[in-house]
Order: C-alpha cells, then sequence, then structure tokens
C-alpha cells in the first residue's frame, strides 16, 4: 500500500470535507464555467465542491482509497464526480480540454515533475480557462503545520510567475494564516494563492 493510501485509510477525511478556504472564497469566479479538473484530488473535497456549484468534475488522483472516499463524499453531498485514478507524471493532460484546474496543495513532486505538471495544467485549460491554485511556500518549513519537509518543493513568488507566464495573472499572493483542513493541515501556515487566467 502506498504513503498516500496508507494516510486515507481510515473512517474520517485526513483534510477534512469541507473544501480548501482558499477555494471557496473563490466561488464566485466559477458561475460562468462547466468543467474542471481537481488534480491530486485525493479524498475529494474540493472535487465535490466544484460539483456542488454546477461544474462537471474530473478528480485525479494516485490513491484508490482517497478517490473511494472522494466517491463516498460525493453521493453524501448529492453531487456527481468522475474520479480517474492515475500516476500525475504519466497524465497527458488533454489539450484545452477544462474550463477550470484547481490545484490545491500539490507539493509532493520533485521539481522536473513539478515543472511538466505545471505545463500540463497549462495545456489542458481552455482559452480563457481559469487556474486556481495554492501552496505553502519555504517560510513554511518553520510552521511545521503540514506539507512536504523539502524546500524545493514549495512555492514562491517568482516561482509561480515564470511556471504560469503564458497566463494572465489576476491574483497572486503570499501570507500567513491559520488553516483548519482536519488533522495534517492544522494551525499557522506560509500559503501563497494564485489565481490566473489562459488569454483566448
Amino acid at each position: 500500500m502506498s504513503f498516500w493510501d496508507e494516510r486515507y485509510d481510515r473512517p474520517d477525511y485526513v483534510f477534512g470535507e469541507a473544501p480548501n478556504a482558499f477555494l471557496a472564497a473563490n466561488a464566485h469566479r466559477l458561475k460562468d464555467y462547466q468543467t474542471a479538473l481537481a488534480v491530486a484530488d485525493g479524498e475529494g473535497r474540493n472535487g465535490v465542491f466544484l460539483a456542488e456549484q454546477g461544474l462537471d468534475v474530473l478528480a485525479i488522483d494516485a490513491s484508490p482509497v482517497g478517490l473511494v472516499k472522494a466517491d463516498q463524499l460525493a453521493r453524501k453531498r448529492g453531487v456527481r464526480l468522475t474520479t480517474h485514478c492515475l500516476d500525475i507524471g504519466s497524465y497527458d493532460w488533454p489539450a484545452a480540454q477544462f474550463d477550470v484546474v484547481v490545484a490545491i496543495f500539490v507539493q509532493f513532486a520533485p521539481p522536473a515533475l513539478r515543472d511538466a505538471m505545471f505545463a500540463g495544467m497549462v495545456r489542458t485549460l481552455k482559452p480563457g480557462g481559469l487556474l486556481l491554485l495554492e501552496g505553502y511556500r519555504p517560510e513554511q518549513l518553520a510552521h511545521g503545520t503540514g506539507g512536504p519537509p523539502q524546500a524545493e518543493n514549495l512555492y514562491t513568488e517568482a516561482l509561480l510567475r515564470a511556471q504560469f507566464a503564458e497566463l494572465e495573472i489576476i491574483t497572486l499572493e503570499s501570507y500567513d494564516t491559520e488553516l483548519t483542513e482536519g488533522a495534517a493541515h492544522a494551525g499557522l501556515s506560509a500559503v501563497i494563492d494564485l489565481v490566473a487566467r489562459k488569454p483566448g
């Protein structure tokens, strides 16, 4: 059983059942869109929230255990969620497929894989599509309240501006906040938020 399967193999939800606060705060931006990709969606809290906004959602993750719980959460909430179990490193990121791409704390890849993943996110967005991304900054290492222990997996404004140079940045903010997302993201956290649109 993989690390994430072991982590999700419990009756409660590791990151809670509520959507990420940054995503929820940007719900108003979703109203004119139809399709969404939830990247590394784990137990489904964010994909289910997107479905509750009326979007046709594909949630991808490497953990079958997590995605079973995502399906259960969708049924509990009375929405439809399509899930696909895969290694994100081998995902083909179909061109111009989604109106919205959401990536919340997807910071577990080595830099080369991360760069390919970011390029894939841009490719799979339709023209006019929206990227919503939240991650931890290097300052998170001092807080120790969640996220990877490797500094190279954390995000800076310079990194995100460079990686998403093809997109129109709507907001890019770095700040510290109290996270209450299940047992795994709890306490003062150094985060960075990006909202960006693909031209066209």
